[in-house]
């Protein structure tokens, strides 16, 4: 079986080696699944799993004729949204976002529930797939999760507007759907459990893809509810925005793409298509608009962001011993950075991924995108470090964000 594999991605640092061996070797094994014709890896990539074969970050996969929810992952339909807000206070827009989206476990209580589009719930309900996750489709939509989900304001470098970014994905109505793609991708494939799958020429098959086109819709219209909530209270009418999934399953004639943190960059991957797409480094670079090339040797795909060389908790090997307010403030100086729960996540911090600066040249050497506009940082919001109000113990001087290189500290529950 000769499955090519076309490799975006170049090493030049110890760290950057070893990753670059570990995603090899997942990719070669991957390329011996029976429904598998074509992989890419693109500069961002990095190990998803332990699991020989599990699909990487920066990953794309060619199939024909089935869908492997293994290989899009929990979370499902992870996506970027933009919305140009004009000439308003990026501050302003900041404080208000901050006010009003939800980082974090679970979905939004009852007095701040913002109701989805009725009859895509509808649809939602009927489709066999979403039967455990009814409640969720309403209680976390316009949530934002945790981990290295964010809501970025910035200014376009071309005319100087506001813009607000978000990304997250479809939160547990996805990863519900996810659990049961898996289930019954299991009782189909004698493949291992992480890449078994769903033939598509089946009623499962069939019920499975609808379902990802209901929560593509459902992910991208909790997008824009946190952006329309934004823009009223600003008094801003947005000018422009647009939308893009970077993990996800796209089909292409007879073929399904499946895309494990890569953003498609050929002329219609969705109905929704205007000829861009966004590609974020970190919480302290420029977002990148980037314009279609659909390279063949990236199978039509560019990087979703900077990618990671290293797991979280190597990173914060890598900072150990440092005081974390001394890091925070390197980090992000200069800049409105916030934390929605409290507590930054230092995980997440621009040093725990790839070089910005290095990932863009590779897209620029390998071809993988035009960049059409920038998008320069003046804050973000990120969801932080998972805590929990319920317990009694504090901790006292908790970094919760900065301003005009401050640290800012309040008393938080540990």
């Amino acid at each position: 079986m000769n499955t090519p594999i076309h490799i975006n991605l170049q090493a030049g640092t110890d760290d950057e080696f070893d990753n670059y061996a570990k995603v090899i070797d997942h990719v070669t094994a991957l390329a011996q699944v029976e429904t598998v014709e074509a992989l890419a890896v693109l500069p961002d990539a990095c190990p998803a799993g332990q699991a020989p074969g599990t699909i990487p970050v920066g990953g794309v996969a060619k199939v024909r004729g089935a869908i492997h929810p293994g290989m899009h992952s929990a979370d499902v339909c992870c996506s970027m949204a933009y919305t140009n807000l004009g000439k308003v206070d990026p501050n302003i827009v900041l404080t208000w976002a901050m006010a009003t989206t939800h980082f974090g476990m679970g979905g939004r209580s009852p007095d701040r529930v913002i109701q989805p589009p009725a009859d895509l719930i509808a649809k939602m309900e009927n489709n066999p797939f979403f039967r455990d996750v009814r409640d969720e489709l309403v209680t976390h939509f316009a949530t934002q999760g945790d981990g290295n989900h964010f809501l970025y304001v910035g200014n376009l470098s071309s005319t100087g507007d506001t813009v607000m970014v978000t990304h997250h994905g479809s939160r547990k109505p996805g990863a519900g759907l996810y659990k049961a793609g898996m289930r019954i991708a299991g009782l189909y494939s004698g493949e291992l459990k992480h890449n078994a799958f769903i033939p598509f020429d089946t009623l499962d098959g069939m019920h499975y893809w609808a379902a990802l086109q209901l929560i593509r819709r459902w992910t991208k219209a909790s997008h824009f509810a946190i952006h329309d909530i934004v823009a009223d209270l600003v008094q801003a009418r947005p000018i422009d925005r647009f939308w893009n999934e970077h993990n996800f399953v796209f089909k292409r004639g007879d073929h399904f793409y499946h895309a494990k943190g890569a953003t498609p960059n050929y002329a219609g991957f969705s109905p929704d298509d205007d000829g861009r797409t966004l590609i974020p480094m970190n919480c302290a670079e420029p977002i990148l608009i980037a314009g279609h090339v659909d390279n063949p040797k990236s199978l039509g795909f560019a990087p979703h962001g900077a990618g990671r060389n290293y797991s979280r908790k190597q990173h914060f090997a890598n900072i150990a011993g440092r005081d974390p307010a001394e890091v925070f403030a390197e980090e992000t100086k200069g800049l409105d950075v916030r934390a929605f729960n409290g507590k930054v996540d230092l995980s997440e911090l621009p040093s725990a991924y790839k070089n910005a600066a290095e990932v863009q040249r590779q897209i620029a050497h390998f071809g993988l995108a035009t960049i059409t506009d920038t998008i320069q940082p003046y804050g973000s919001i990120m969801a932080g470090e998972a805590y929990q109000p319920w317990l009694k113990k504090k901790t006292k001087n908790q970094i919760v964000g900065t301003r005009a290189d401050v640290i800012i500290t309040d008393e938080v529950a540990a």
